[in-house]
């Protein structure tokens, strides 16, 4: 069974018209999840009993089932969403295929941090996330409704989302760009396309696809090394595309959209982040329209990487600035509940087996 936030307006019409439903009502509903935020079918008031009843029965609101809410101090809140397991159809409520989505308040925005796969392919050394590998793909209604989940917590309407939880977004490609459409639609949730980020670790043939999609969205490369063969130690799909591929497919992204590229460079103590690294980083820049966000690593117990010093992050960015690479410290949030990504993910399914 397809959940509402499958849904477009016509295919949404087109189910009311099968179940015996006005067309008209598909816009009275659309306007209650997506307008109102109510997902209780109960309090749609302009729908009749029986048309009420119908959607409790045939057409869930939520498909997922949430396992976790962590608050952190700064005001992050990290969800665990659990979703139906696919062999039964019946919602999760302990272990089973689950994922994270984060909700990062600041003064002028609130962005929705969201996960585009269950676990992760892509095995980055660093990362809690594809500890346990892949689970399978997130369809594009289960990621809309991270965003939704996030925008009823009562903080406030989701303004930003970044493709930035678990999963490979452009290995998910379909459903990553038709929840997009959702997300940025008027009849949706409203959020312009250059609000949407879509972190990827650097899939050439995908870029370039992305380059198609009409919505004029950012794109970021999780990079996180300056050379090939320090790239591949921490992640192994990067064996899959050089860097110098990856530069010329952002390049040619650029061309297409104007849109500036975003590196992403996670700074692991001692392994990535001298002096040097930032020297090499600053060449590779100086090829391509782009600006850097330098991430200090949030730990993961069990995995053999150190935050690095506060002094060391600001050298590597002053070297990167001092050769006109426009570079920004990303503020570190969540750091007093699991902020790592996947790390509830994985401390809460340790904890089920461990009971």
């Amino acid at each position: 069974m397809s959940g509402f936030f499958e849904h477009t307006p016509d295919s949404l019409r087109e189910w009311c018209v099968n179940h015996g439903m006005p067309g008209f009502a598909a816009k009275q509903i659309f306007d209650w999840v997506y307008a109102k935020q109510v997902v209780d079918p109960a309090l749609m008031s302009n729908l009749s009993a029986n048309h009420r009843a119908l959607l409790v029965e045939a057409l869930p609101i939520d498909q997922g089932h949430l396992l976790a809410d962590q608050c952190a101090s700064d005001g992050t809140r990290k969800l665990l969403v659990g979703w139906k397991d696919s062999s039964t159809g019946l919602p999760v409520l302990h272990e089973g295929p689950s994922t994270e989505t984060v909700l990062i308040p600041s003064d002028n925005r609130m962005t929705a941090c969201v996960s585009s796969q269950i676990g992760c392919p892509v095995g980055c050394a660093f990362c809690a996330s594809g500890l346990d590998g892949l689970e399978g793909n997130l369809s594009a209604g289960q990621i809309v409704e991270q965003v939704h989940r996030l925008s009823r917590l009562g903080l406030g309407r989701v303004t930003n989302v970044v493709f930035m939880g678990m999963g490979e977004p452009l290995a998910n490609f379909a459903a990553v760009t038709n929840a997009i459409t959702t997300l940025n639609a008027s009849w949706g949730l409203g959020i312009g396309a250059r609000k949407i980020t879509v972190s990827t670790i650097g899939l050439p043939e995908a870029i370039r696809r992305l380059a198609e999609f009409p919505l004029p969205i950012t794109l970021a490369i999780s990079l996180h090394a300056p050379e090939d063969s320090l790239r591949r130690t921490l992640i192994p799909w990067a064996a899959h595309a050089s860097i110098p591929e990856i530069l010329d497919a952002c390049r040619e992204y650029f061309d297409a959209t104007g849109r500036e590229i975003t590196f992403e460079y996670l700074l692991l103590r001692g392994v990535n982040d001298r002096p040097h690294h930032a020297r090499m980083l600053a060449d590779l820049a100086s090829t391509v329209r782009c600006n850097i966000n330098l991430i200090r690593y949030n730990e993961v117990p069990g995995l053999p990487f150190d935050r690095p010093a506060d002094i060391d992050v600001r050298i590597f960015q002053e070297t990167l600035r001092d050769r006109r690479i426009n570079a920004h410290i990303r503020a570190s949030r969540g750091r007093d509940i699991a902020a790592a990504c996947g790390q509830l993910r994985r401390s809460h399914t340790q904890a089920d087996q461990s009971t």
